[in-house]
């Protein structure tokens, strides 16, 4: 019998985190999984438009570095396993080796960035708030980059032109609406404890 692969450090994440955090973990998980499906491959890169970083800027966003790691290294871990969650349905080891796995490879540092960040200031505003998704979209593209330029024989400044440039506009508008979704969430999450602790 095969025994399935573990990850200590997932594992010791997950325990001390209550089960609430837990359960939007795994939401995020599969909020992430359903918004890589949003996507359009293009003819002049290996790497589609996709939308799945709005649920790695959300993850790290709402749940905190913690959470939001443990929720990333999840949709990872699944697509490794084979489960289609990665862009257009696909799944397997091979796409995070493949042109392309360079930026999921990121969303791993740029999650916890977002979530650490988050932690940190008491009183985000909009600017903060895509302030954080920004840094943590720059350590996306370098990741992204490197392994594009090393799978396709690619320069850095091919990488950068392939991979990087044709995808700035789009992902900045994404990191702001993140930005203002998050905040939102935030106050209504905690218009709705208030509410809860006062009834």
């Amino acid at each position: 019998m095969v025994k399935s692969a573990k990850n200590p450090a997932a594992e010791s994440t997950a325990r001390s985190l209550p089960l609430g955090r837990l359960t939007l973990s795994a939401l995020f998980t599969a909020l992430t999984a359903v918004l890589a499906q949003f996507a359009i491959p293009v003819p002049f890169s290996p790497v589609p438009f996709t939308g799945q970083i709005i649920g790695v800027f959300l993850a790290g966003s709402l749940l905190g570095k913690r959470a939001g790691l443990l929720s990333i290294t999840a949709y990872l871990l699944l697509g490794a396993a084979g489960a289609p969650v990665f862009s257009l349905a696909r799944g397997g080891l091979h796409i995070l080796m493949g042109p392309s796995g360079g930026y999921l490879w990121g969303f791993i540092p740029a999650v916890y960035i977002i979530g650490l960040i988050a932690e940190r200031i008491s009183r985000p505003t909009i600017f903060s708030s895509a302030g954080a998704m920004l840094a943590a979209l720059a350590v996306i593209y370098f990741c992204g980059a490197l392994q594009l330029a090393f799978i396709m024989g690619y320069n850095i400044y091919q990488a950068v032109l392939v991979g990087v440039l044709p995808f700035l506009p789009l992902d900045l508008v994404k990191a702001f609406l993140a930005a203002y979704l998050g905040l939102e969430l935030k106050k209504k999450l905690l218009l709705n404890r208030l509410e809860h602790n006062l009834s």
